[in-house]
């Protein structure tokens, strides 16, 4: 049984995610409240496994999660994609016209403001996790409030859908991060198809010198799927650059990163892995009932 940590509660996107990337096994969840938190208790438990958002197609990438998995010792063992559809969940017995508050997640606020400008007075507030606005609702028994949240966390903690598929963007997905340390990969990765790999490195302050990196990985025919720069703390106008690359061809791959060495520094890889599909979550929910 794997034992695998997830920002935010039971019912969470991150929750989904983890059941579904680990559906033919049996899993425990460890609820963090931070994404930091995932990786303080990996430190405890070299056993532990955790999955962490790291873009959505929407709200772009979370960039302090690119520096937290640099500066660990985990490894990107796989991805996951999930759709994110929300809800509007309260206590059974209130309507729409009855909520005079909606709580959830500022991402989750975010992609639903087409639906929110509808409730015009309404209250909006900001909630740390789109799961556990709803378990405080159904805990507190808080009539006239709603939940942003996941249909399957509306069901867990047994509240009424109100609206469903409120985000604005239909196309709205959420990248996933399967994370373990290096003696684990090997079990993870089993049977699976290398073809994608996540990179950091700085590049010296000078012209050019983003496009010969680039040059040189088209060349050996490797695709460059993201590129994410950072600042450097302390160096002023200095950055480190986040890539995602994906290939056919695993030596070539190799190769191109041995011949980018010469052109940047601190190259440090975050994992070699097999790239994931998109998954809607319709899908997921009706595989929870």
């Amino acid at each position: 049984m794997k034992k695998v940590a997830i920002q935010g509660g039971l019912g969470a996107y991150h929750d989904i995610a983890a059941r579904n990337y680990f559906s033919n096994e049996e899993i425990i969840i460890l609820p963090c409240i931070t994404f930091r938190d995932i990786f303080a208790e990996a430190k405890k438990d070299p056993s532990l496994i955790g999955i962490m958002a790291i873009e959505n197609t929407i709200a772009g990438g979370l960039l302090q999660n690119h520096d937290l998995l640099k500066l660990s010792d985990l490894w990107i063992a796989g991805e996951y994609k999930l759709r994110i559809s929300h809800c509007l969940a309260a206590l059974e017995g209130d309507s729409i016209t009855d909520i005079k508050e909606i709580i959830s997640h500022p991402m989750a606020l975010m992609q639903c403001d087409d639906f929110l400008d509808t409730m015009p007075d309404t209250k909006i507030v900001e909630h740390e996790d789109t799961a556990l606005a709803a378990k405080e609702i159904s805990e507190k028994k808080l009539h006239g409030v709603a939940a942003i949240c996941s249909s399957y966390a509306a069901e867990l903690y047994n509240l009424n859908v109100l609206a469903s598929g409120i985000e604005t963007n239909k196309r709205n997905f959420t990248r996933f991060l399967i994370l373990a340390q290096e003696h684990m990969l090997a079990d993870l990765q089993k049977n699976n198809n290398i073809n994608k790999s996540s990179l950091v490195f700085v590049l010296p302050h000078s012209e050019g010198s983003l496009s010969r990196v680039l040059s040189v990985l088209s060349f050996y025919g490797i695709n460059l799927t993201r590129i994410q720069s950072l600042p450097i703390i302390g160096r002023e106008w200095e950055y480190q650059f986040y890539i995602d690359l994906t290939f056919t061809d695993y030596d070539r791959y190799k190769q191109s990163i041995e011949a980018i060495m010469p052109l940047v520094a601190n190259l440090k890889i975050l994992g070699e892995y097999s790239k994931g599909k998109n998954i809607d979550i319709e899908d997921i929910e009706n595989n929870n009932k």
